[in-house]
């Protein structure tokens, strides 16, 4: 680990040294996570502004953690202040969440010159969000989307409905069913995961030749999720 007493000894400005390493140390270190969550992003919801707000509250959350040094009663004050502050964002996919959690933890460990323990943490939390992202891990449970139109309620044109499906898709699960037009019609929706090969053009295609169906309508898993 890097010597902090060496910097006290060759210095005689060795709390603004210390500082400034923290400080290029934290940005550093948030803007490699930023750069892995950009990496590794899949969604629809892509915010420029969520990555930078990554690095600036590292760097904030070192220099709180600078400011209240081993002072209780700094602690206490900074933890009173912070009370007043209401912080309302929300966020739609939970992995956002813990790039953020990354990025104070990174910028906290620097605060408190655990220089050692911010890079490694950061380099393992980083080499772990590429890993996983290649790896598709949890992908073979997920829908690729959602497929909805509305039919004639009779028998005779629900089964080429059925066929289509079976043909197209590995998996599907009914999410809805309701009567439309007075009872004759049925308006359904199903989550779809496509067989290796297929794809949504396909499956519309197929669904398309069924003369009994109507609107039509395919959104991907992504968008179903955010909205």
């Amino acid at each position: 680990m890097f010597d902090f007493a060496s910097i006290q000894a060759a210095s005689q400005d060795s709390a603004a040294l210390s500082v400034i390493y923290a400080s290029l140390l934290t940005a550093v270190l948030s803007g490699l996570i930023a750069w892995t969550y950009g990496a590794t992003f899949h969604g629809l919801s892509y915010s420029r502004n969520y990555l930078q707000s990554m690095v600036l509250v590292s760097i904030a959350a070192a220099t709180v953690m600078q400011a209240i040094g081993d002072s209780i009663a700094r602690g206490l004050g900074i933890m009173g202040a912070l009370a007043v502050i209401r912080f309302r964002t929300s966020f739609t996919d939970p992995k956002d969440l813990v790039f953020m959690f990354a990025a104070i933890a990174a910028g906290l460990g620097c605060g408190i010159y655990a220089w050692l323990i911010s890079v490694v943490g950061t380099v393992a939390f980083c080499i772990t969000a590429w890993v996983l992202f290649r790896a598709d891990i949890g992908d073979h449970l997920a829908f690729d989307g959602l497929v909805r139109f509305t039919v004639e309620d009779a028998e005779a044109s629900r089964e080429p409905i059925g066929h289509e499906l079976k043909r197209n898709l590995r998996h599907f699960a009914l999410v809805s069913m309701r009567e439309v037009s007075g009872g004759k019609r049925l308006d359904c929706a199903y989550q779809v995961k496509f067989r290796r090969g297929h794809d949504a053009s396909q499956l519309l295609k197929g669904l398309s030749s069924v003369p009994t169906l109507s609107g039509l309508h395919f959104m991907m898993q992504e968008s179903t999720t955010e909205l």
